[in-house]
């Protein structure tokens, strides 16, 4: 499906460049954010279910995602809150629940820190807010050859082809702007963000998540002043929204009750 025709089924929010899906009626109380090279997509069946027990939601795209343009600076997690804001601001007259997965749930923690009015909790899930405590080394080949290039020695192209081969999967897919701004949220770590959270929060993690395991979400547990919640779900792994859907709907309903 074209962009044109993917815009034409959702809804703009904010000044018009931040598109999302609303799911059932009456006031927005629940809003979507996605993780990273993903869209509001991956929660249709969570939002689907929600509005079955009469609680409107809408799920996002996150910009340079699905059917949002990208935004016209570099920047992570705490740029793209920033650019929320103002959706965020005119989708309800109340605060509201937001539900963050992986790269969503990092966007959601720092509107949540630093915009309170606008939130009433947290549903958080395969989201990276801290580093790990073991980290692996670049290849020594991969340093060397961005030596280098640092120094003028070796041209972009050269460079590019070392980062096609020894980058992430996500950083290979990333192009131009887009690959600034995940550089620049995968150098981001929010210890600072999650001891200013002062609502509600339930973590709910795949137990076999391997791309953000279940230590990470410990040790946020264990910053957050406020009033939280823990629970892994077995047998699931970082993609919890589309594997486990219900599992959120669980979790947003006791922060609405």
């Amino acid at each position: 499906m074209c962009v044109s025709n993917l815009k034409d089924m959702l809804q703009a929010y904010g000044d018009g460049t931040l598109f999302g899906e609303q799911y059932g009626e009456g006031p927005v109380r629940v809003v979507f954010l996605h993780g990273w090279d993903r869209s509001g997509k991956d929660f249709a069946a969570c939002a689907t279910e929600l509005a079955g027990s009469g609680v409107a939601s809408v799920a996002l795209d996150l910009p340079g995602f699905g059917a949002s343009p990208l935004p016209l600076i570099p920047g992570g997690a705490r740029l793209y809150a920033e650019l929320l804001v103002p959706a965020l601001e005119k989708l309800s007259d109340g605060p509201l629940v937001l539900v963050g997965h992986s790269f969503g749930g990092r966007i959601a923690t720092v509107l949540a820190a630093y915009h309170p009015a606008l939130v009433r909790g947290l549903v958080l899930t395969g989201a990276p807010l801290v580093r790990r405590t073991t980290t692996v080394r670049s290849p020594w080949r991969y340093r060397m050859i961005r030596s280098l290039y640092v120094r003028g020695m070796v041209r972009e192209k050269r460079m590019e082809r070392a980062r096609q081969r020894y980058g992430s999967t996500d950083y290979r897919n990333a192009q131009g702007l887009l690959r600034s701004i995940l550089v620049a949220t995968v150098n981001e770590s929010y210890e600072k963000e999650l001891a200013r959270v002062q609502v509600p929060v339930s973590l709910v993690w795949g137990d076999e998540d391997t791309d953000v395991p279940v230590e990470i979400a410990a040790r946020a547990a264990a910053i957050l002043n406020g009033a939280h919640s823990f629970r892994s779900v077995a047998y699931v792994g970082h993609f919890l929204p589309v594997q486990a859907p219900h599992e959120l709907v669980v979790s947003i309903l006791e922060l609405l009750a």
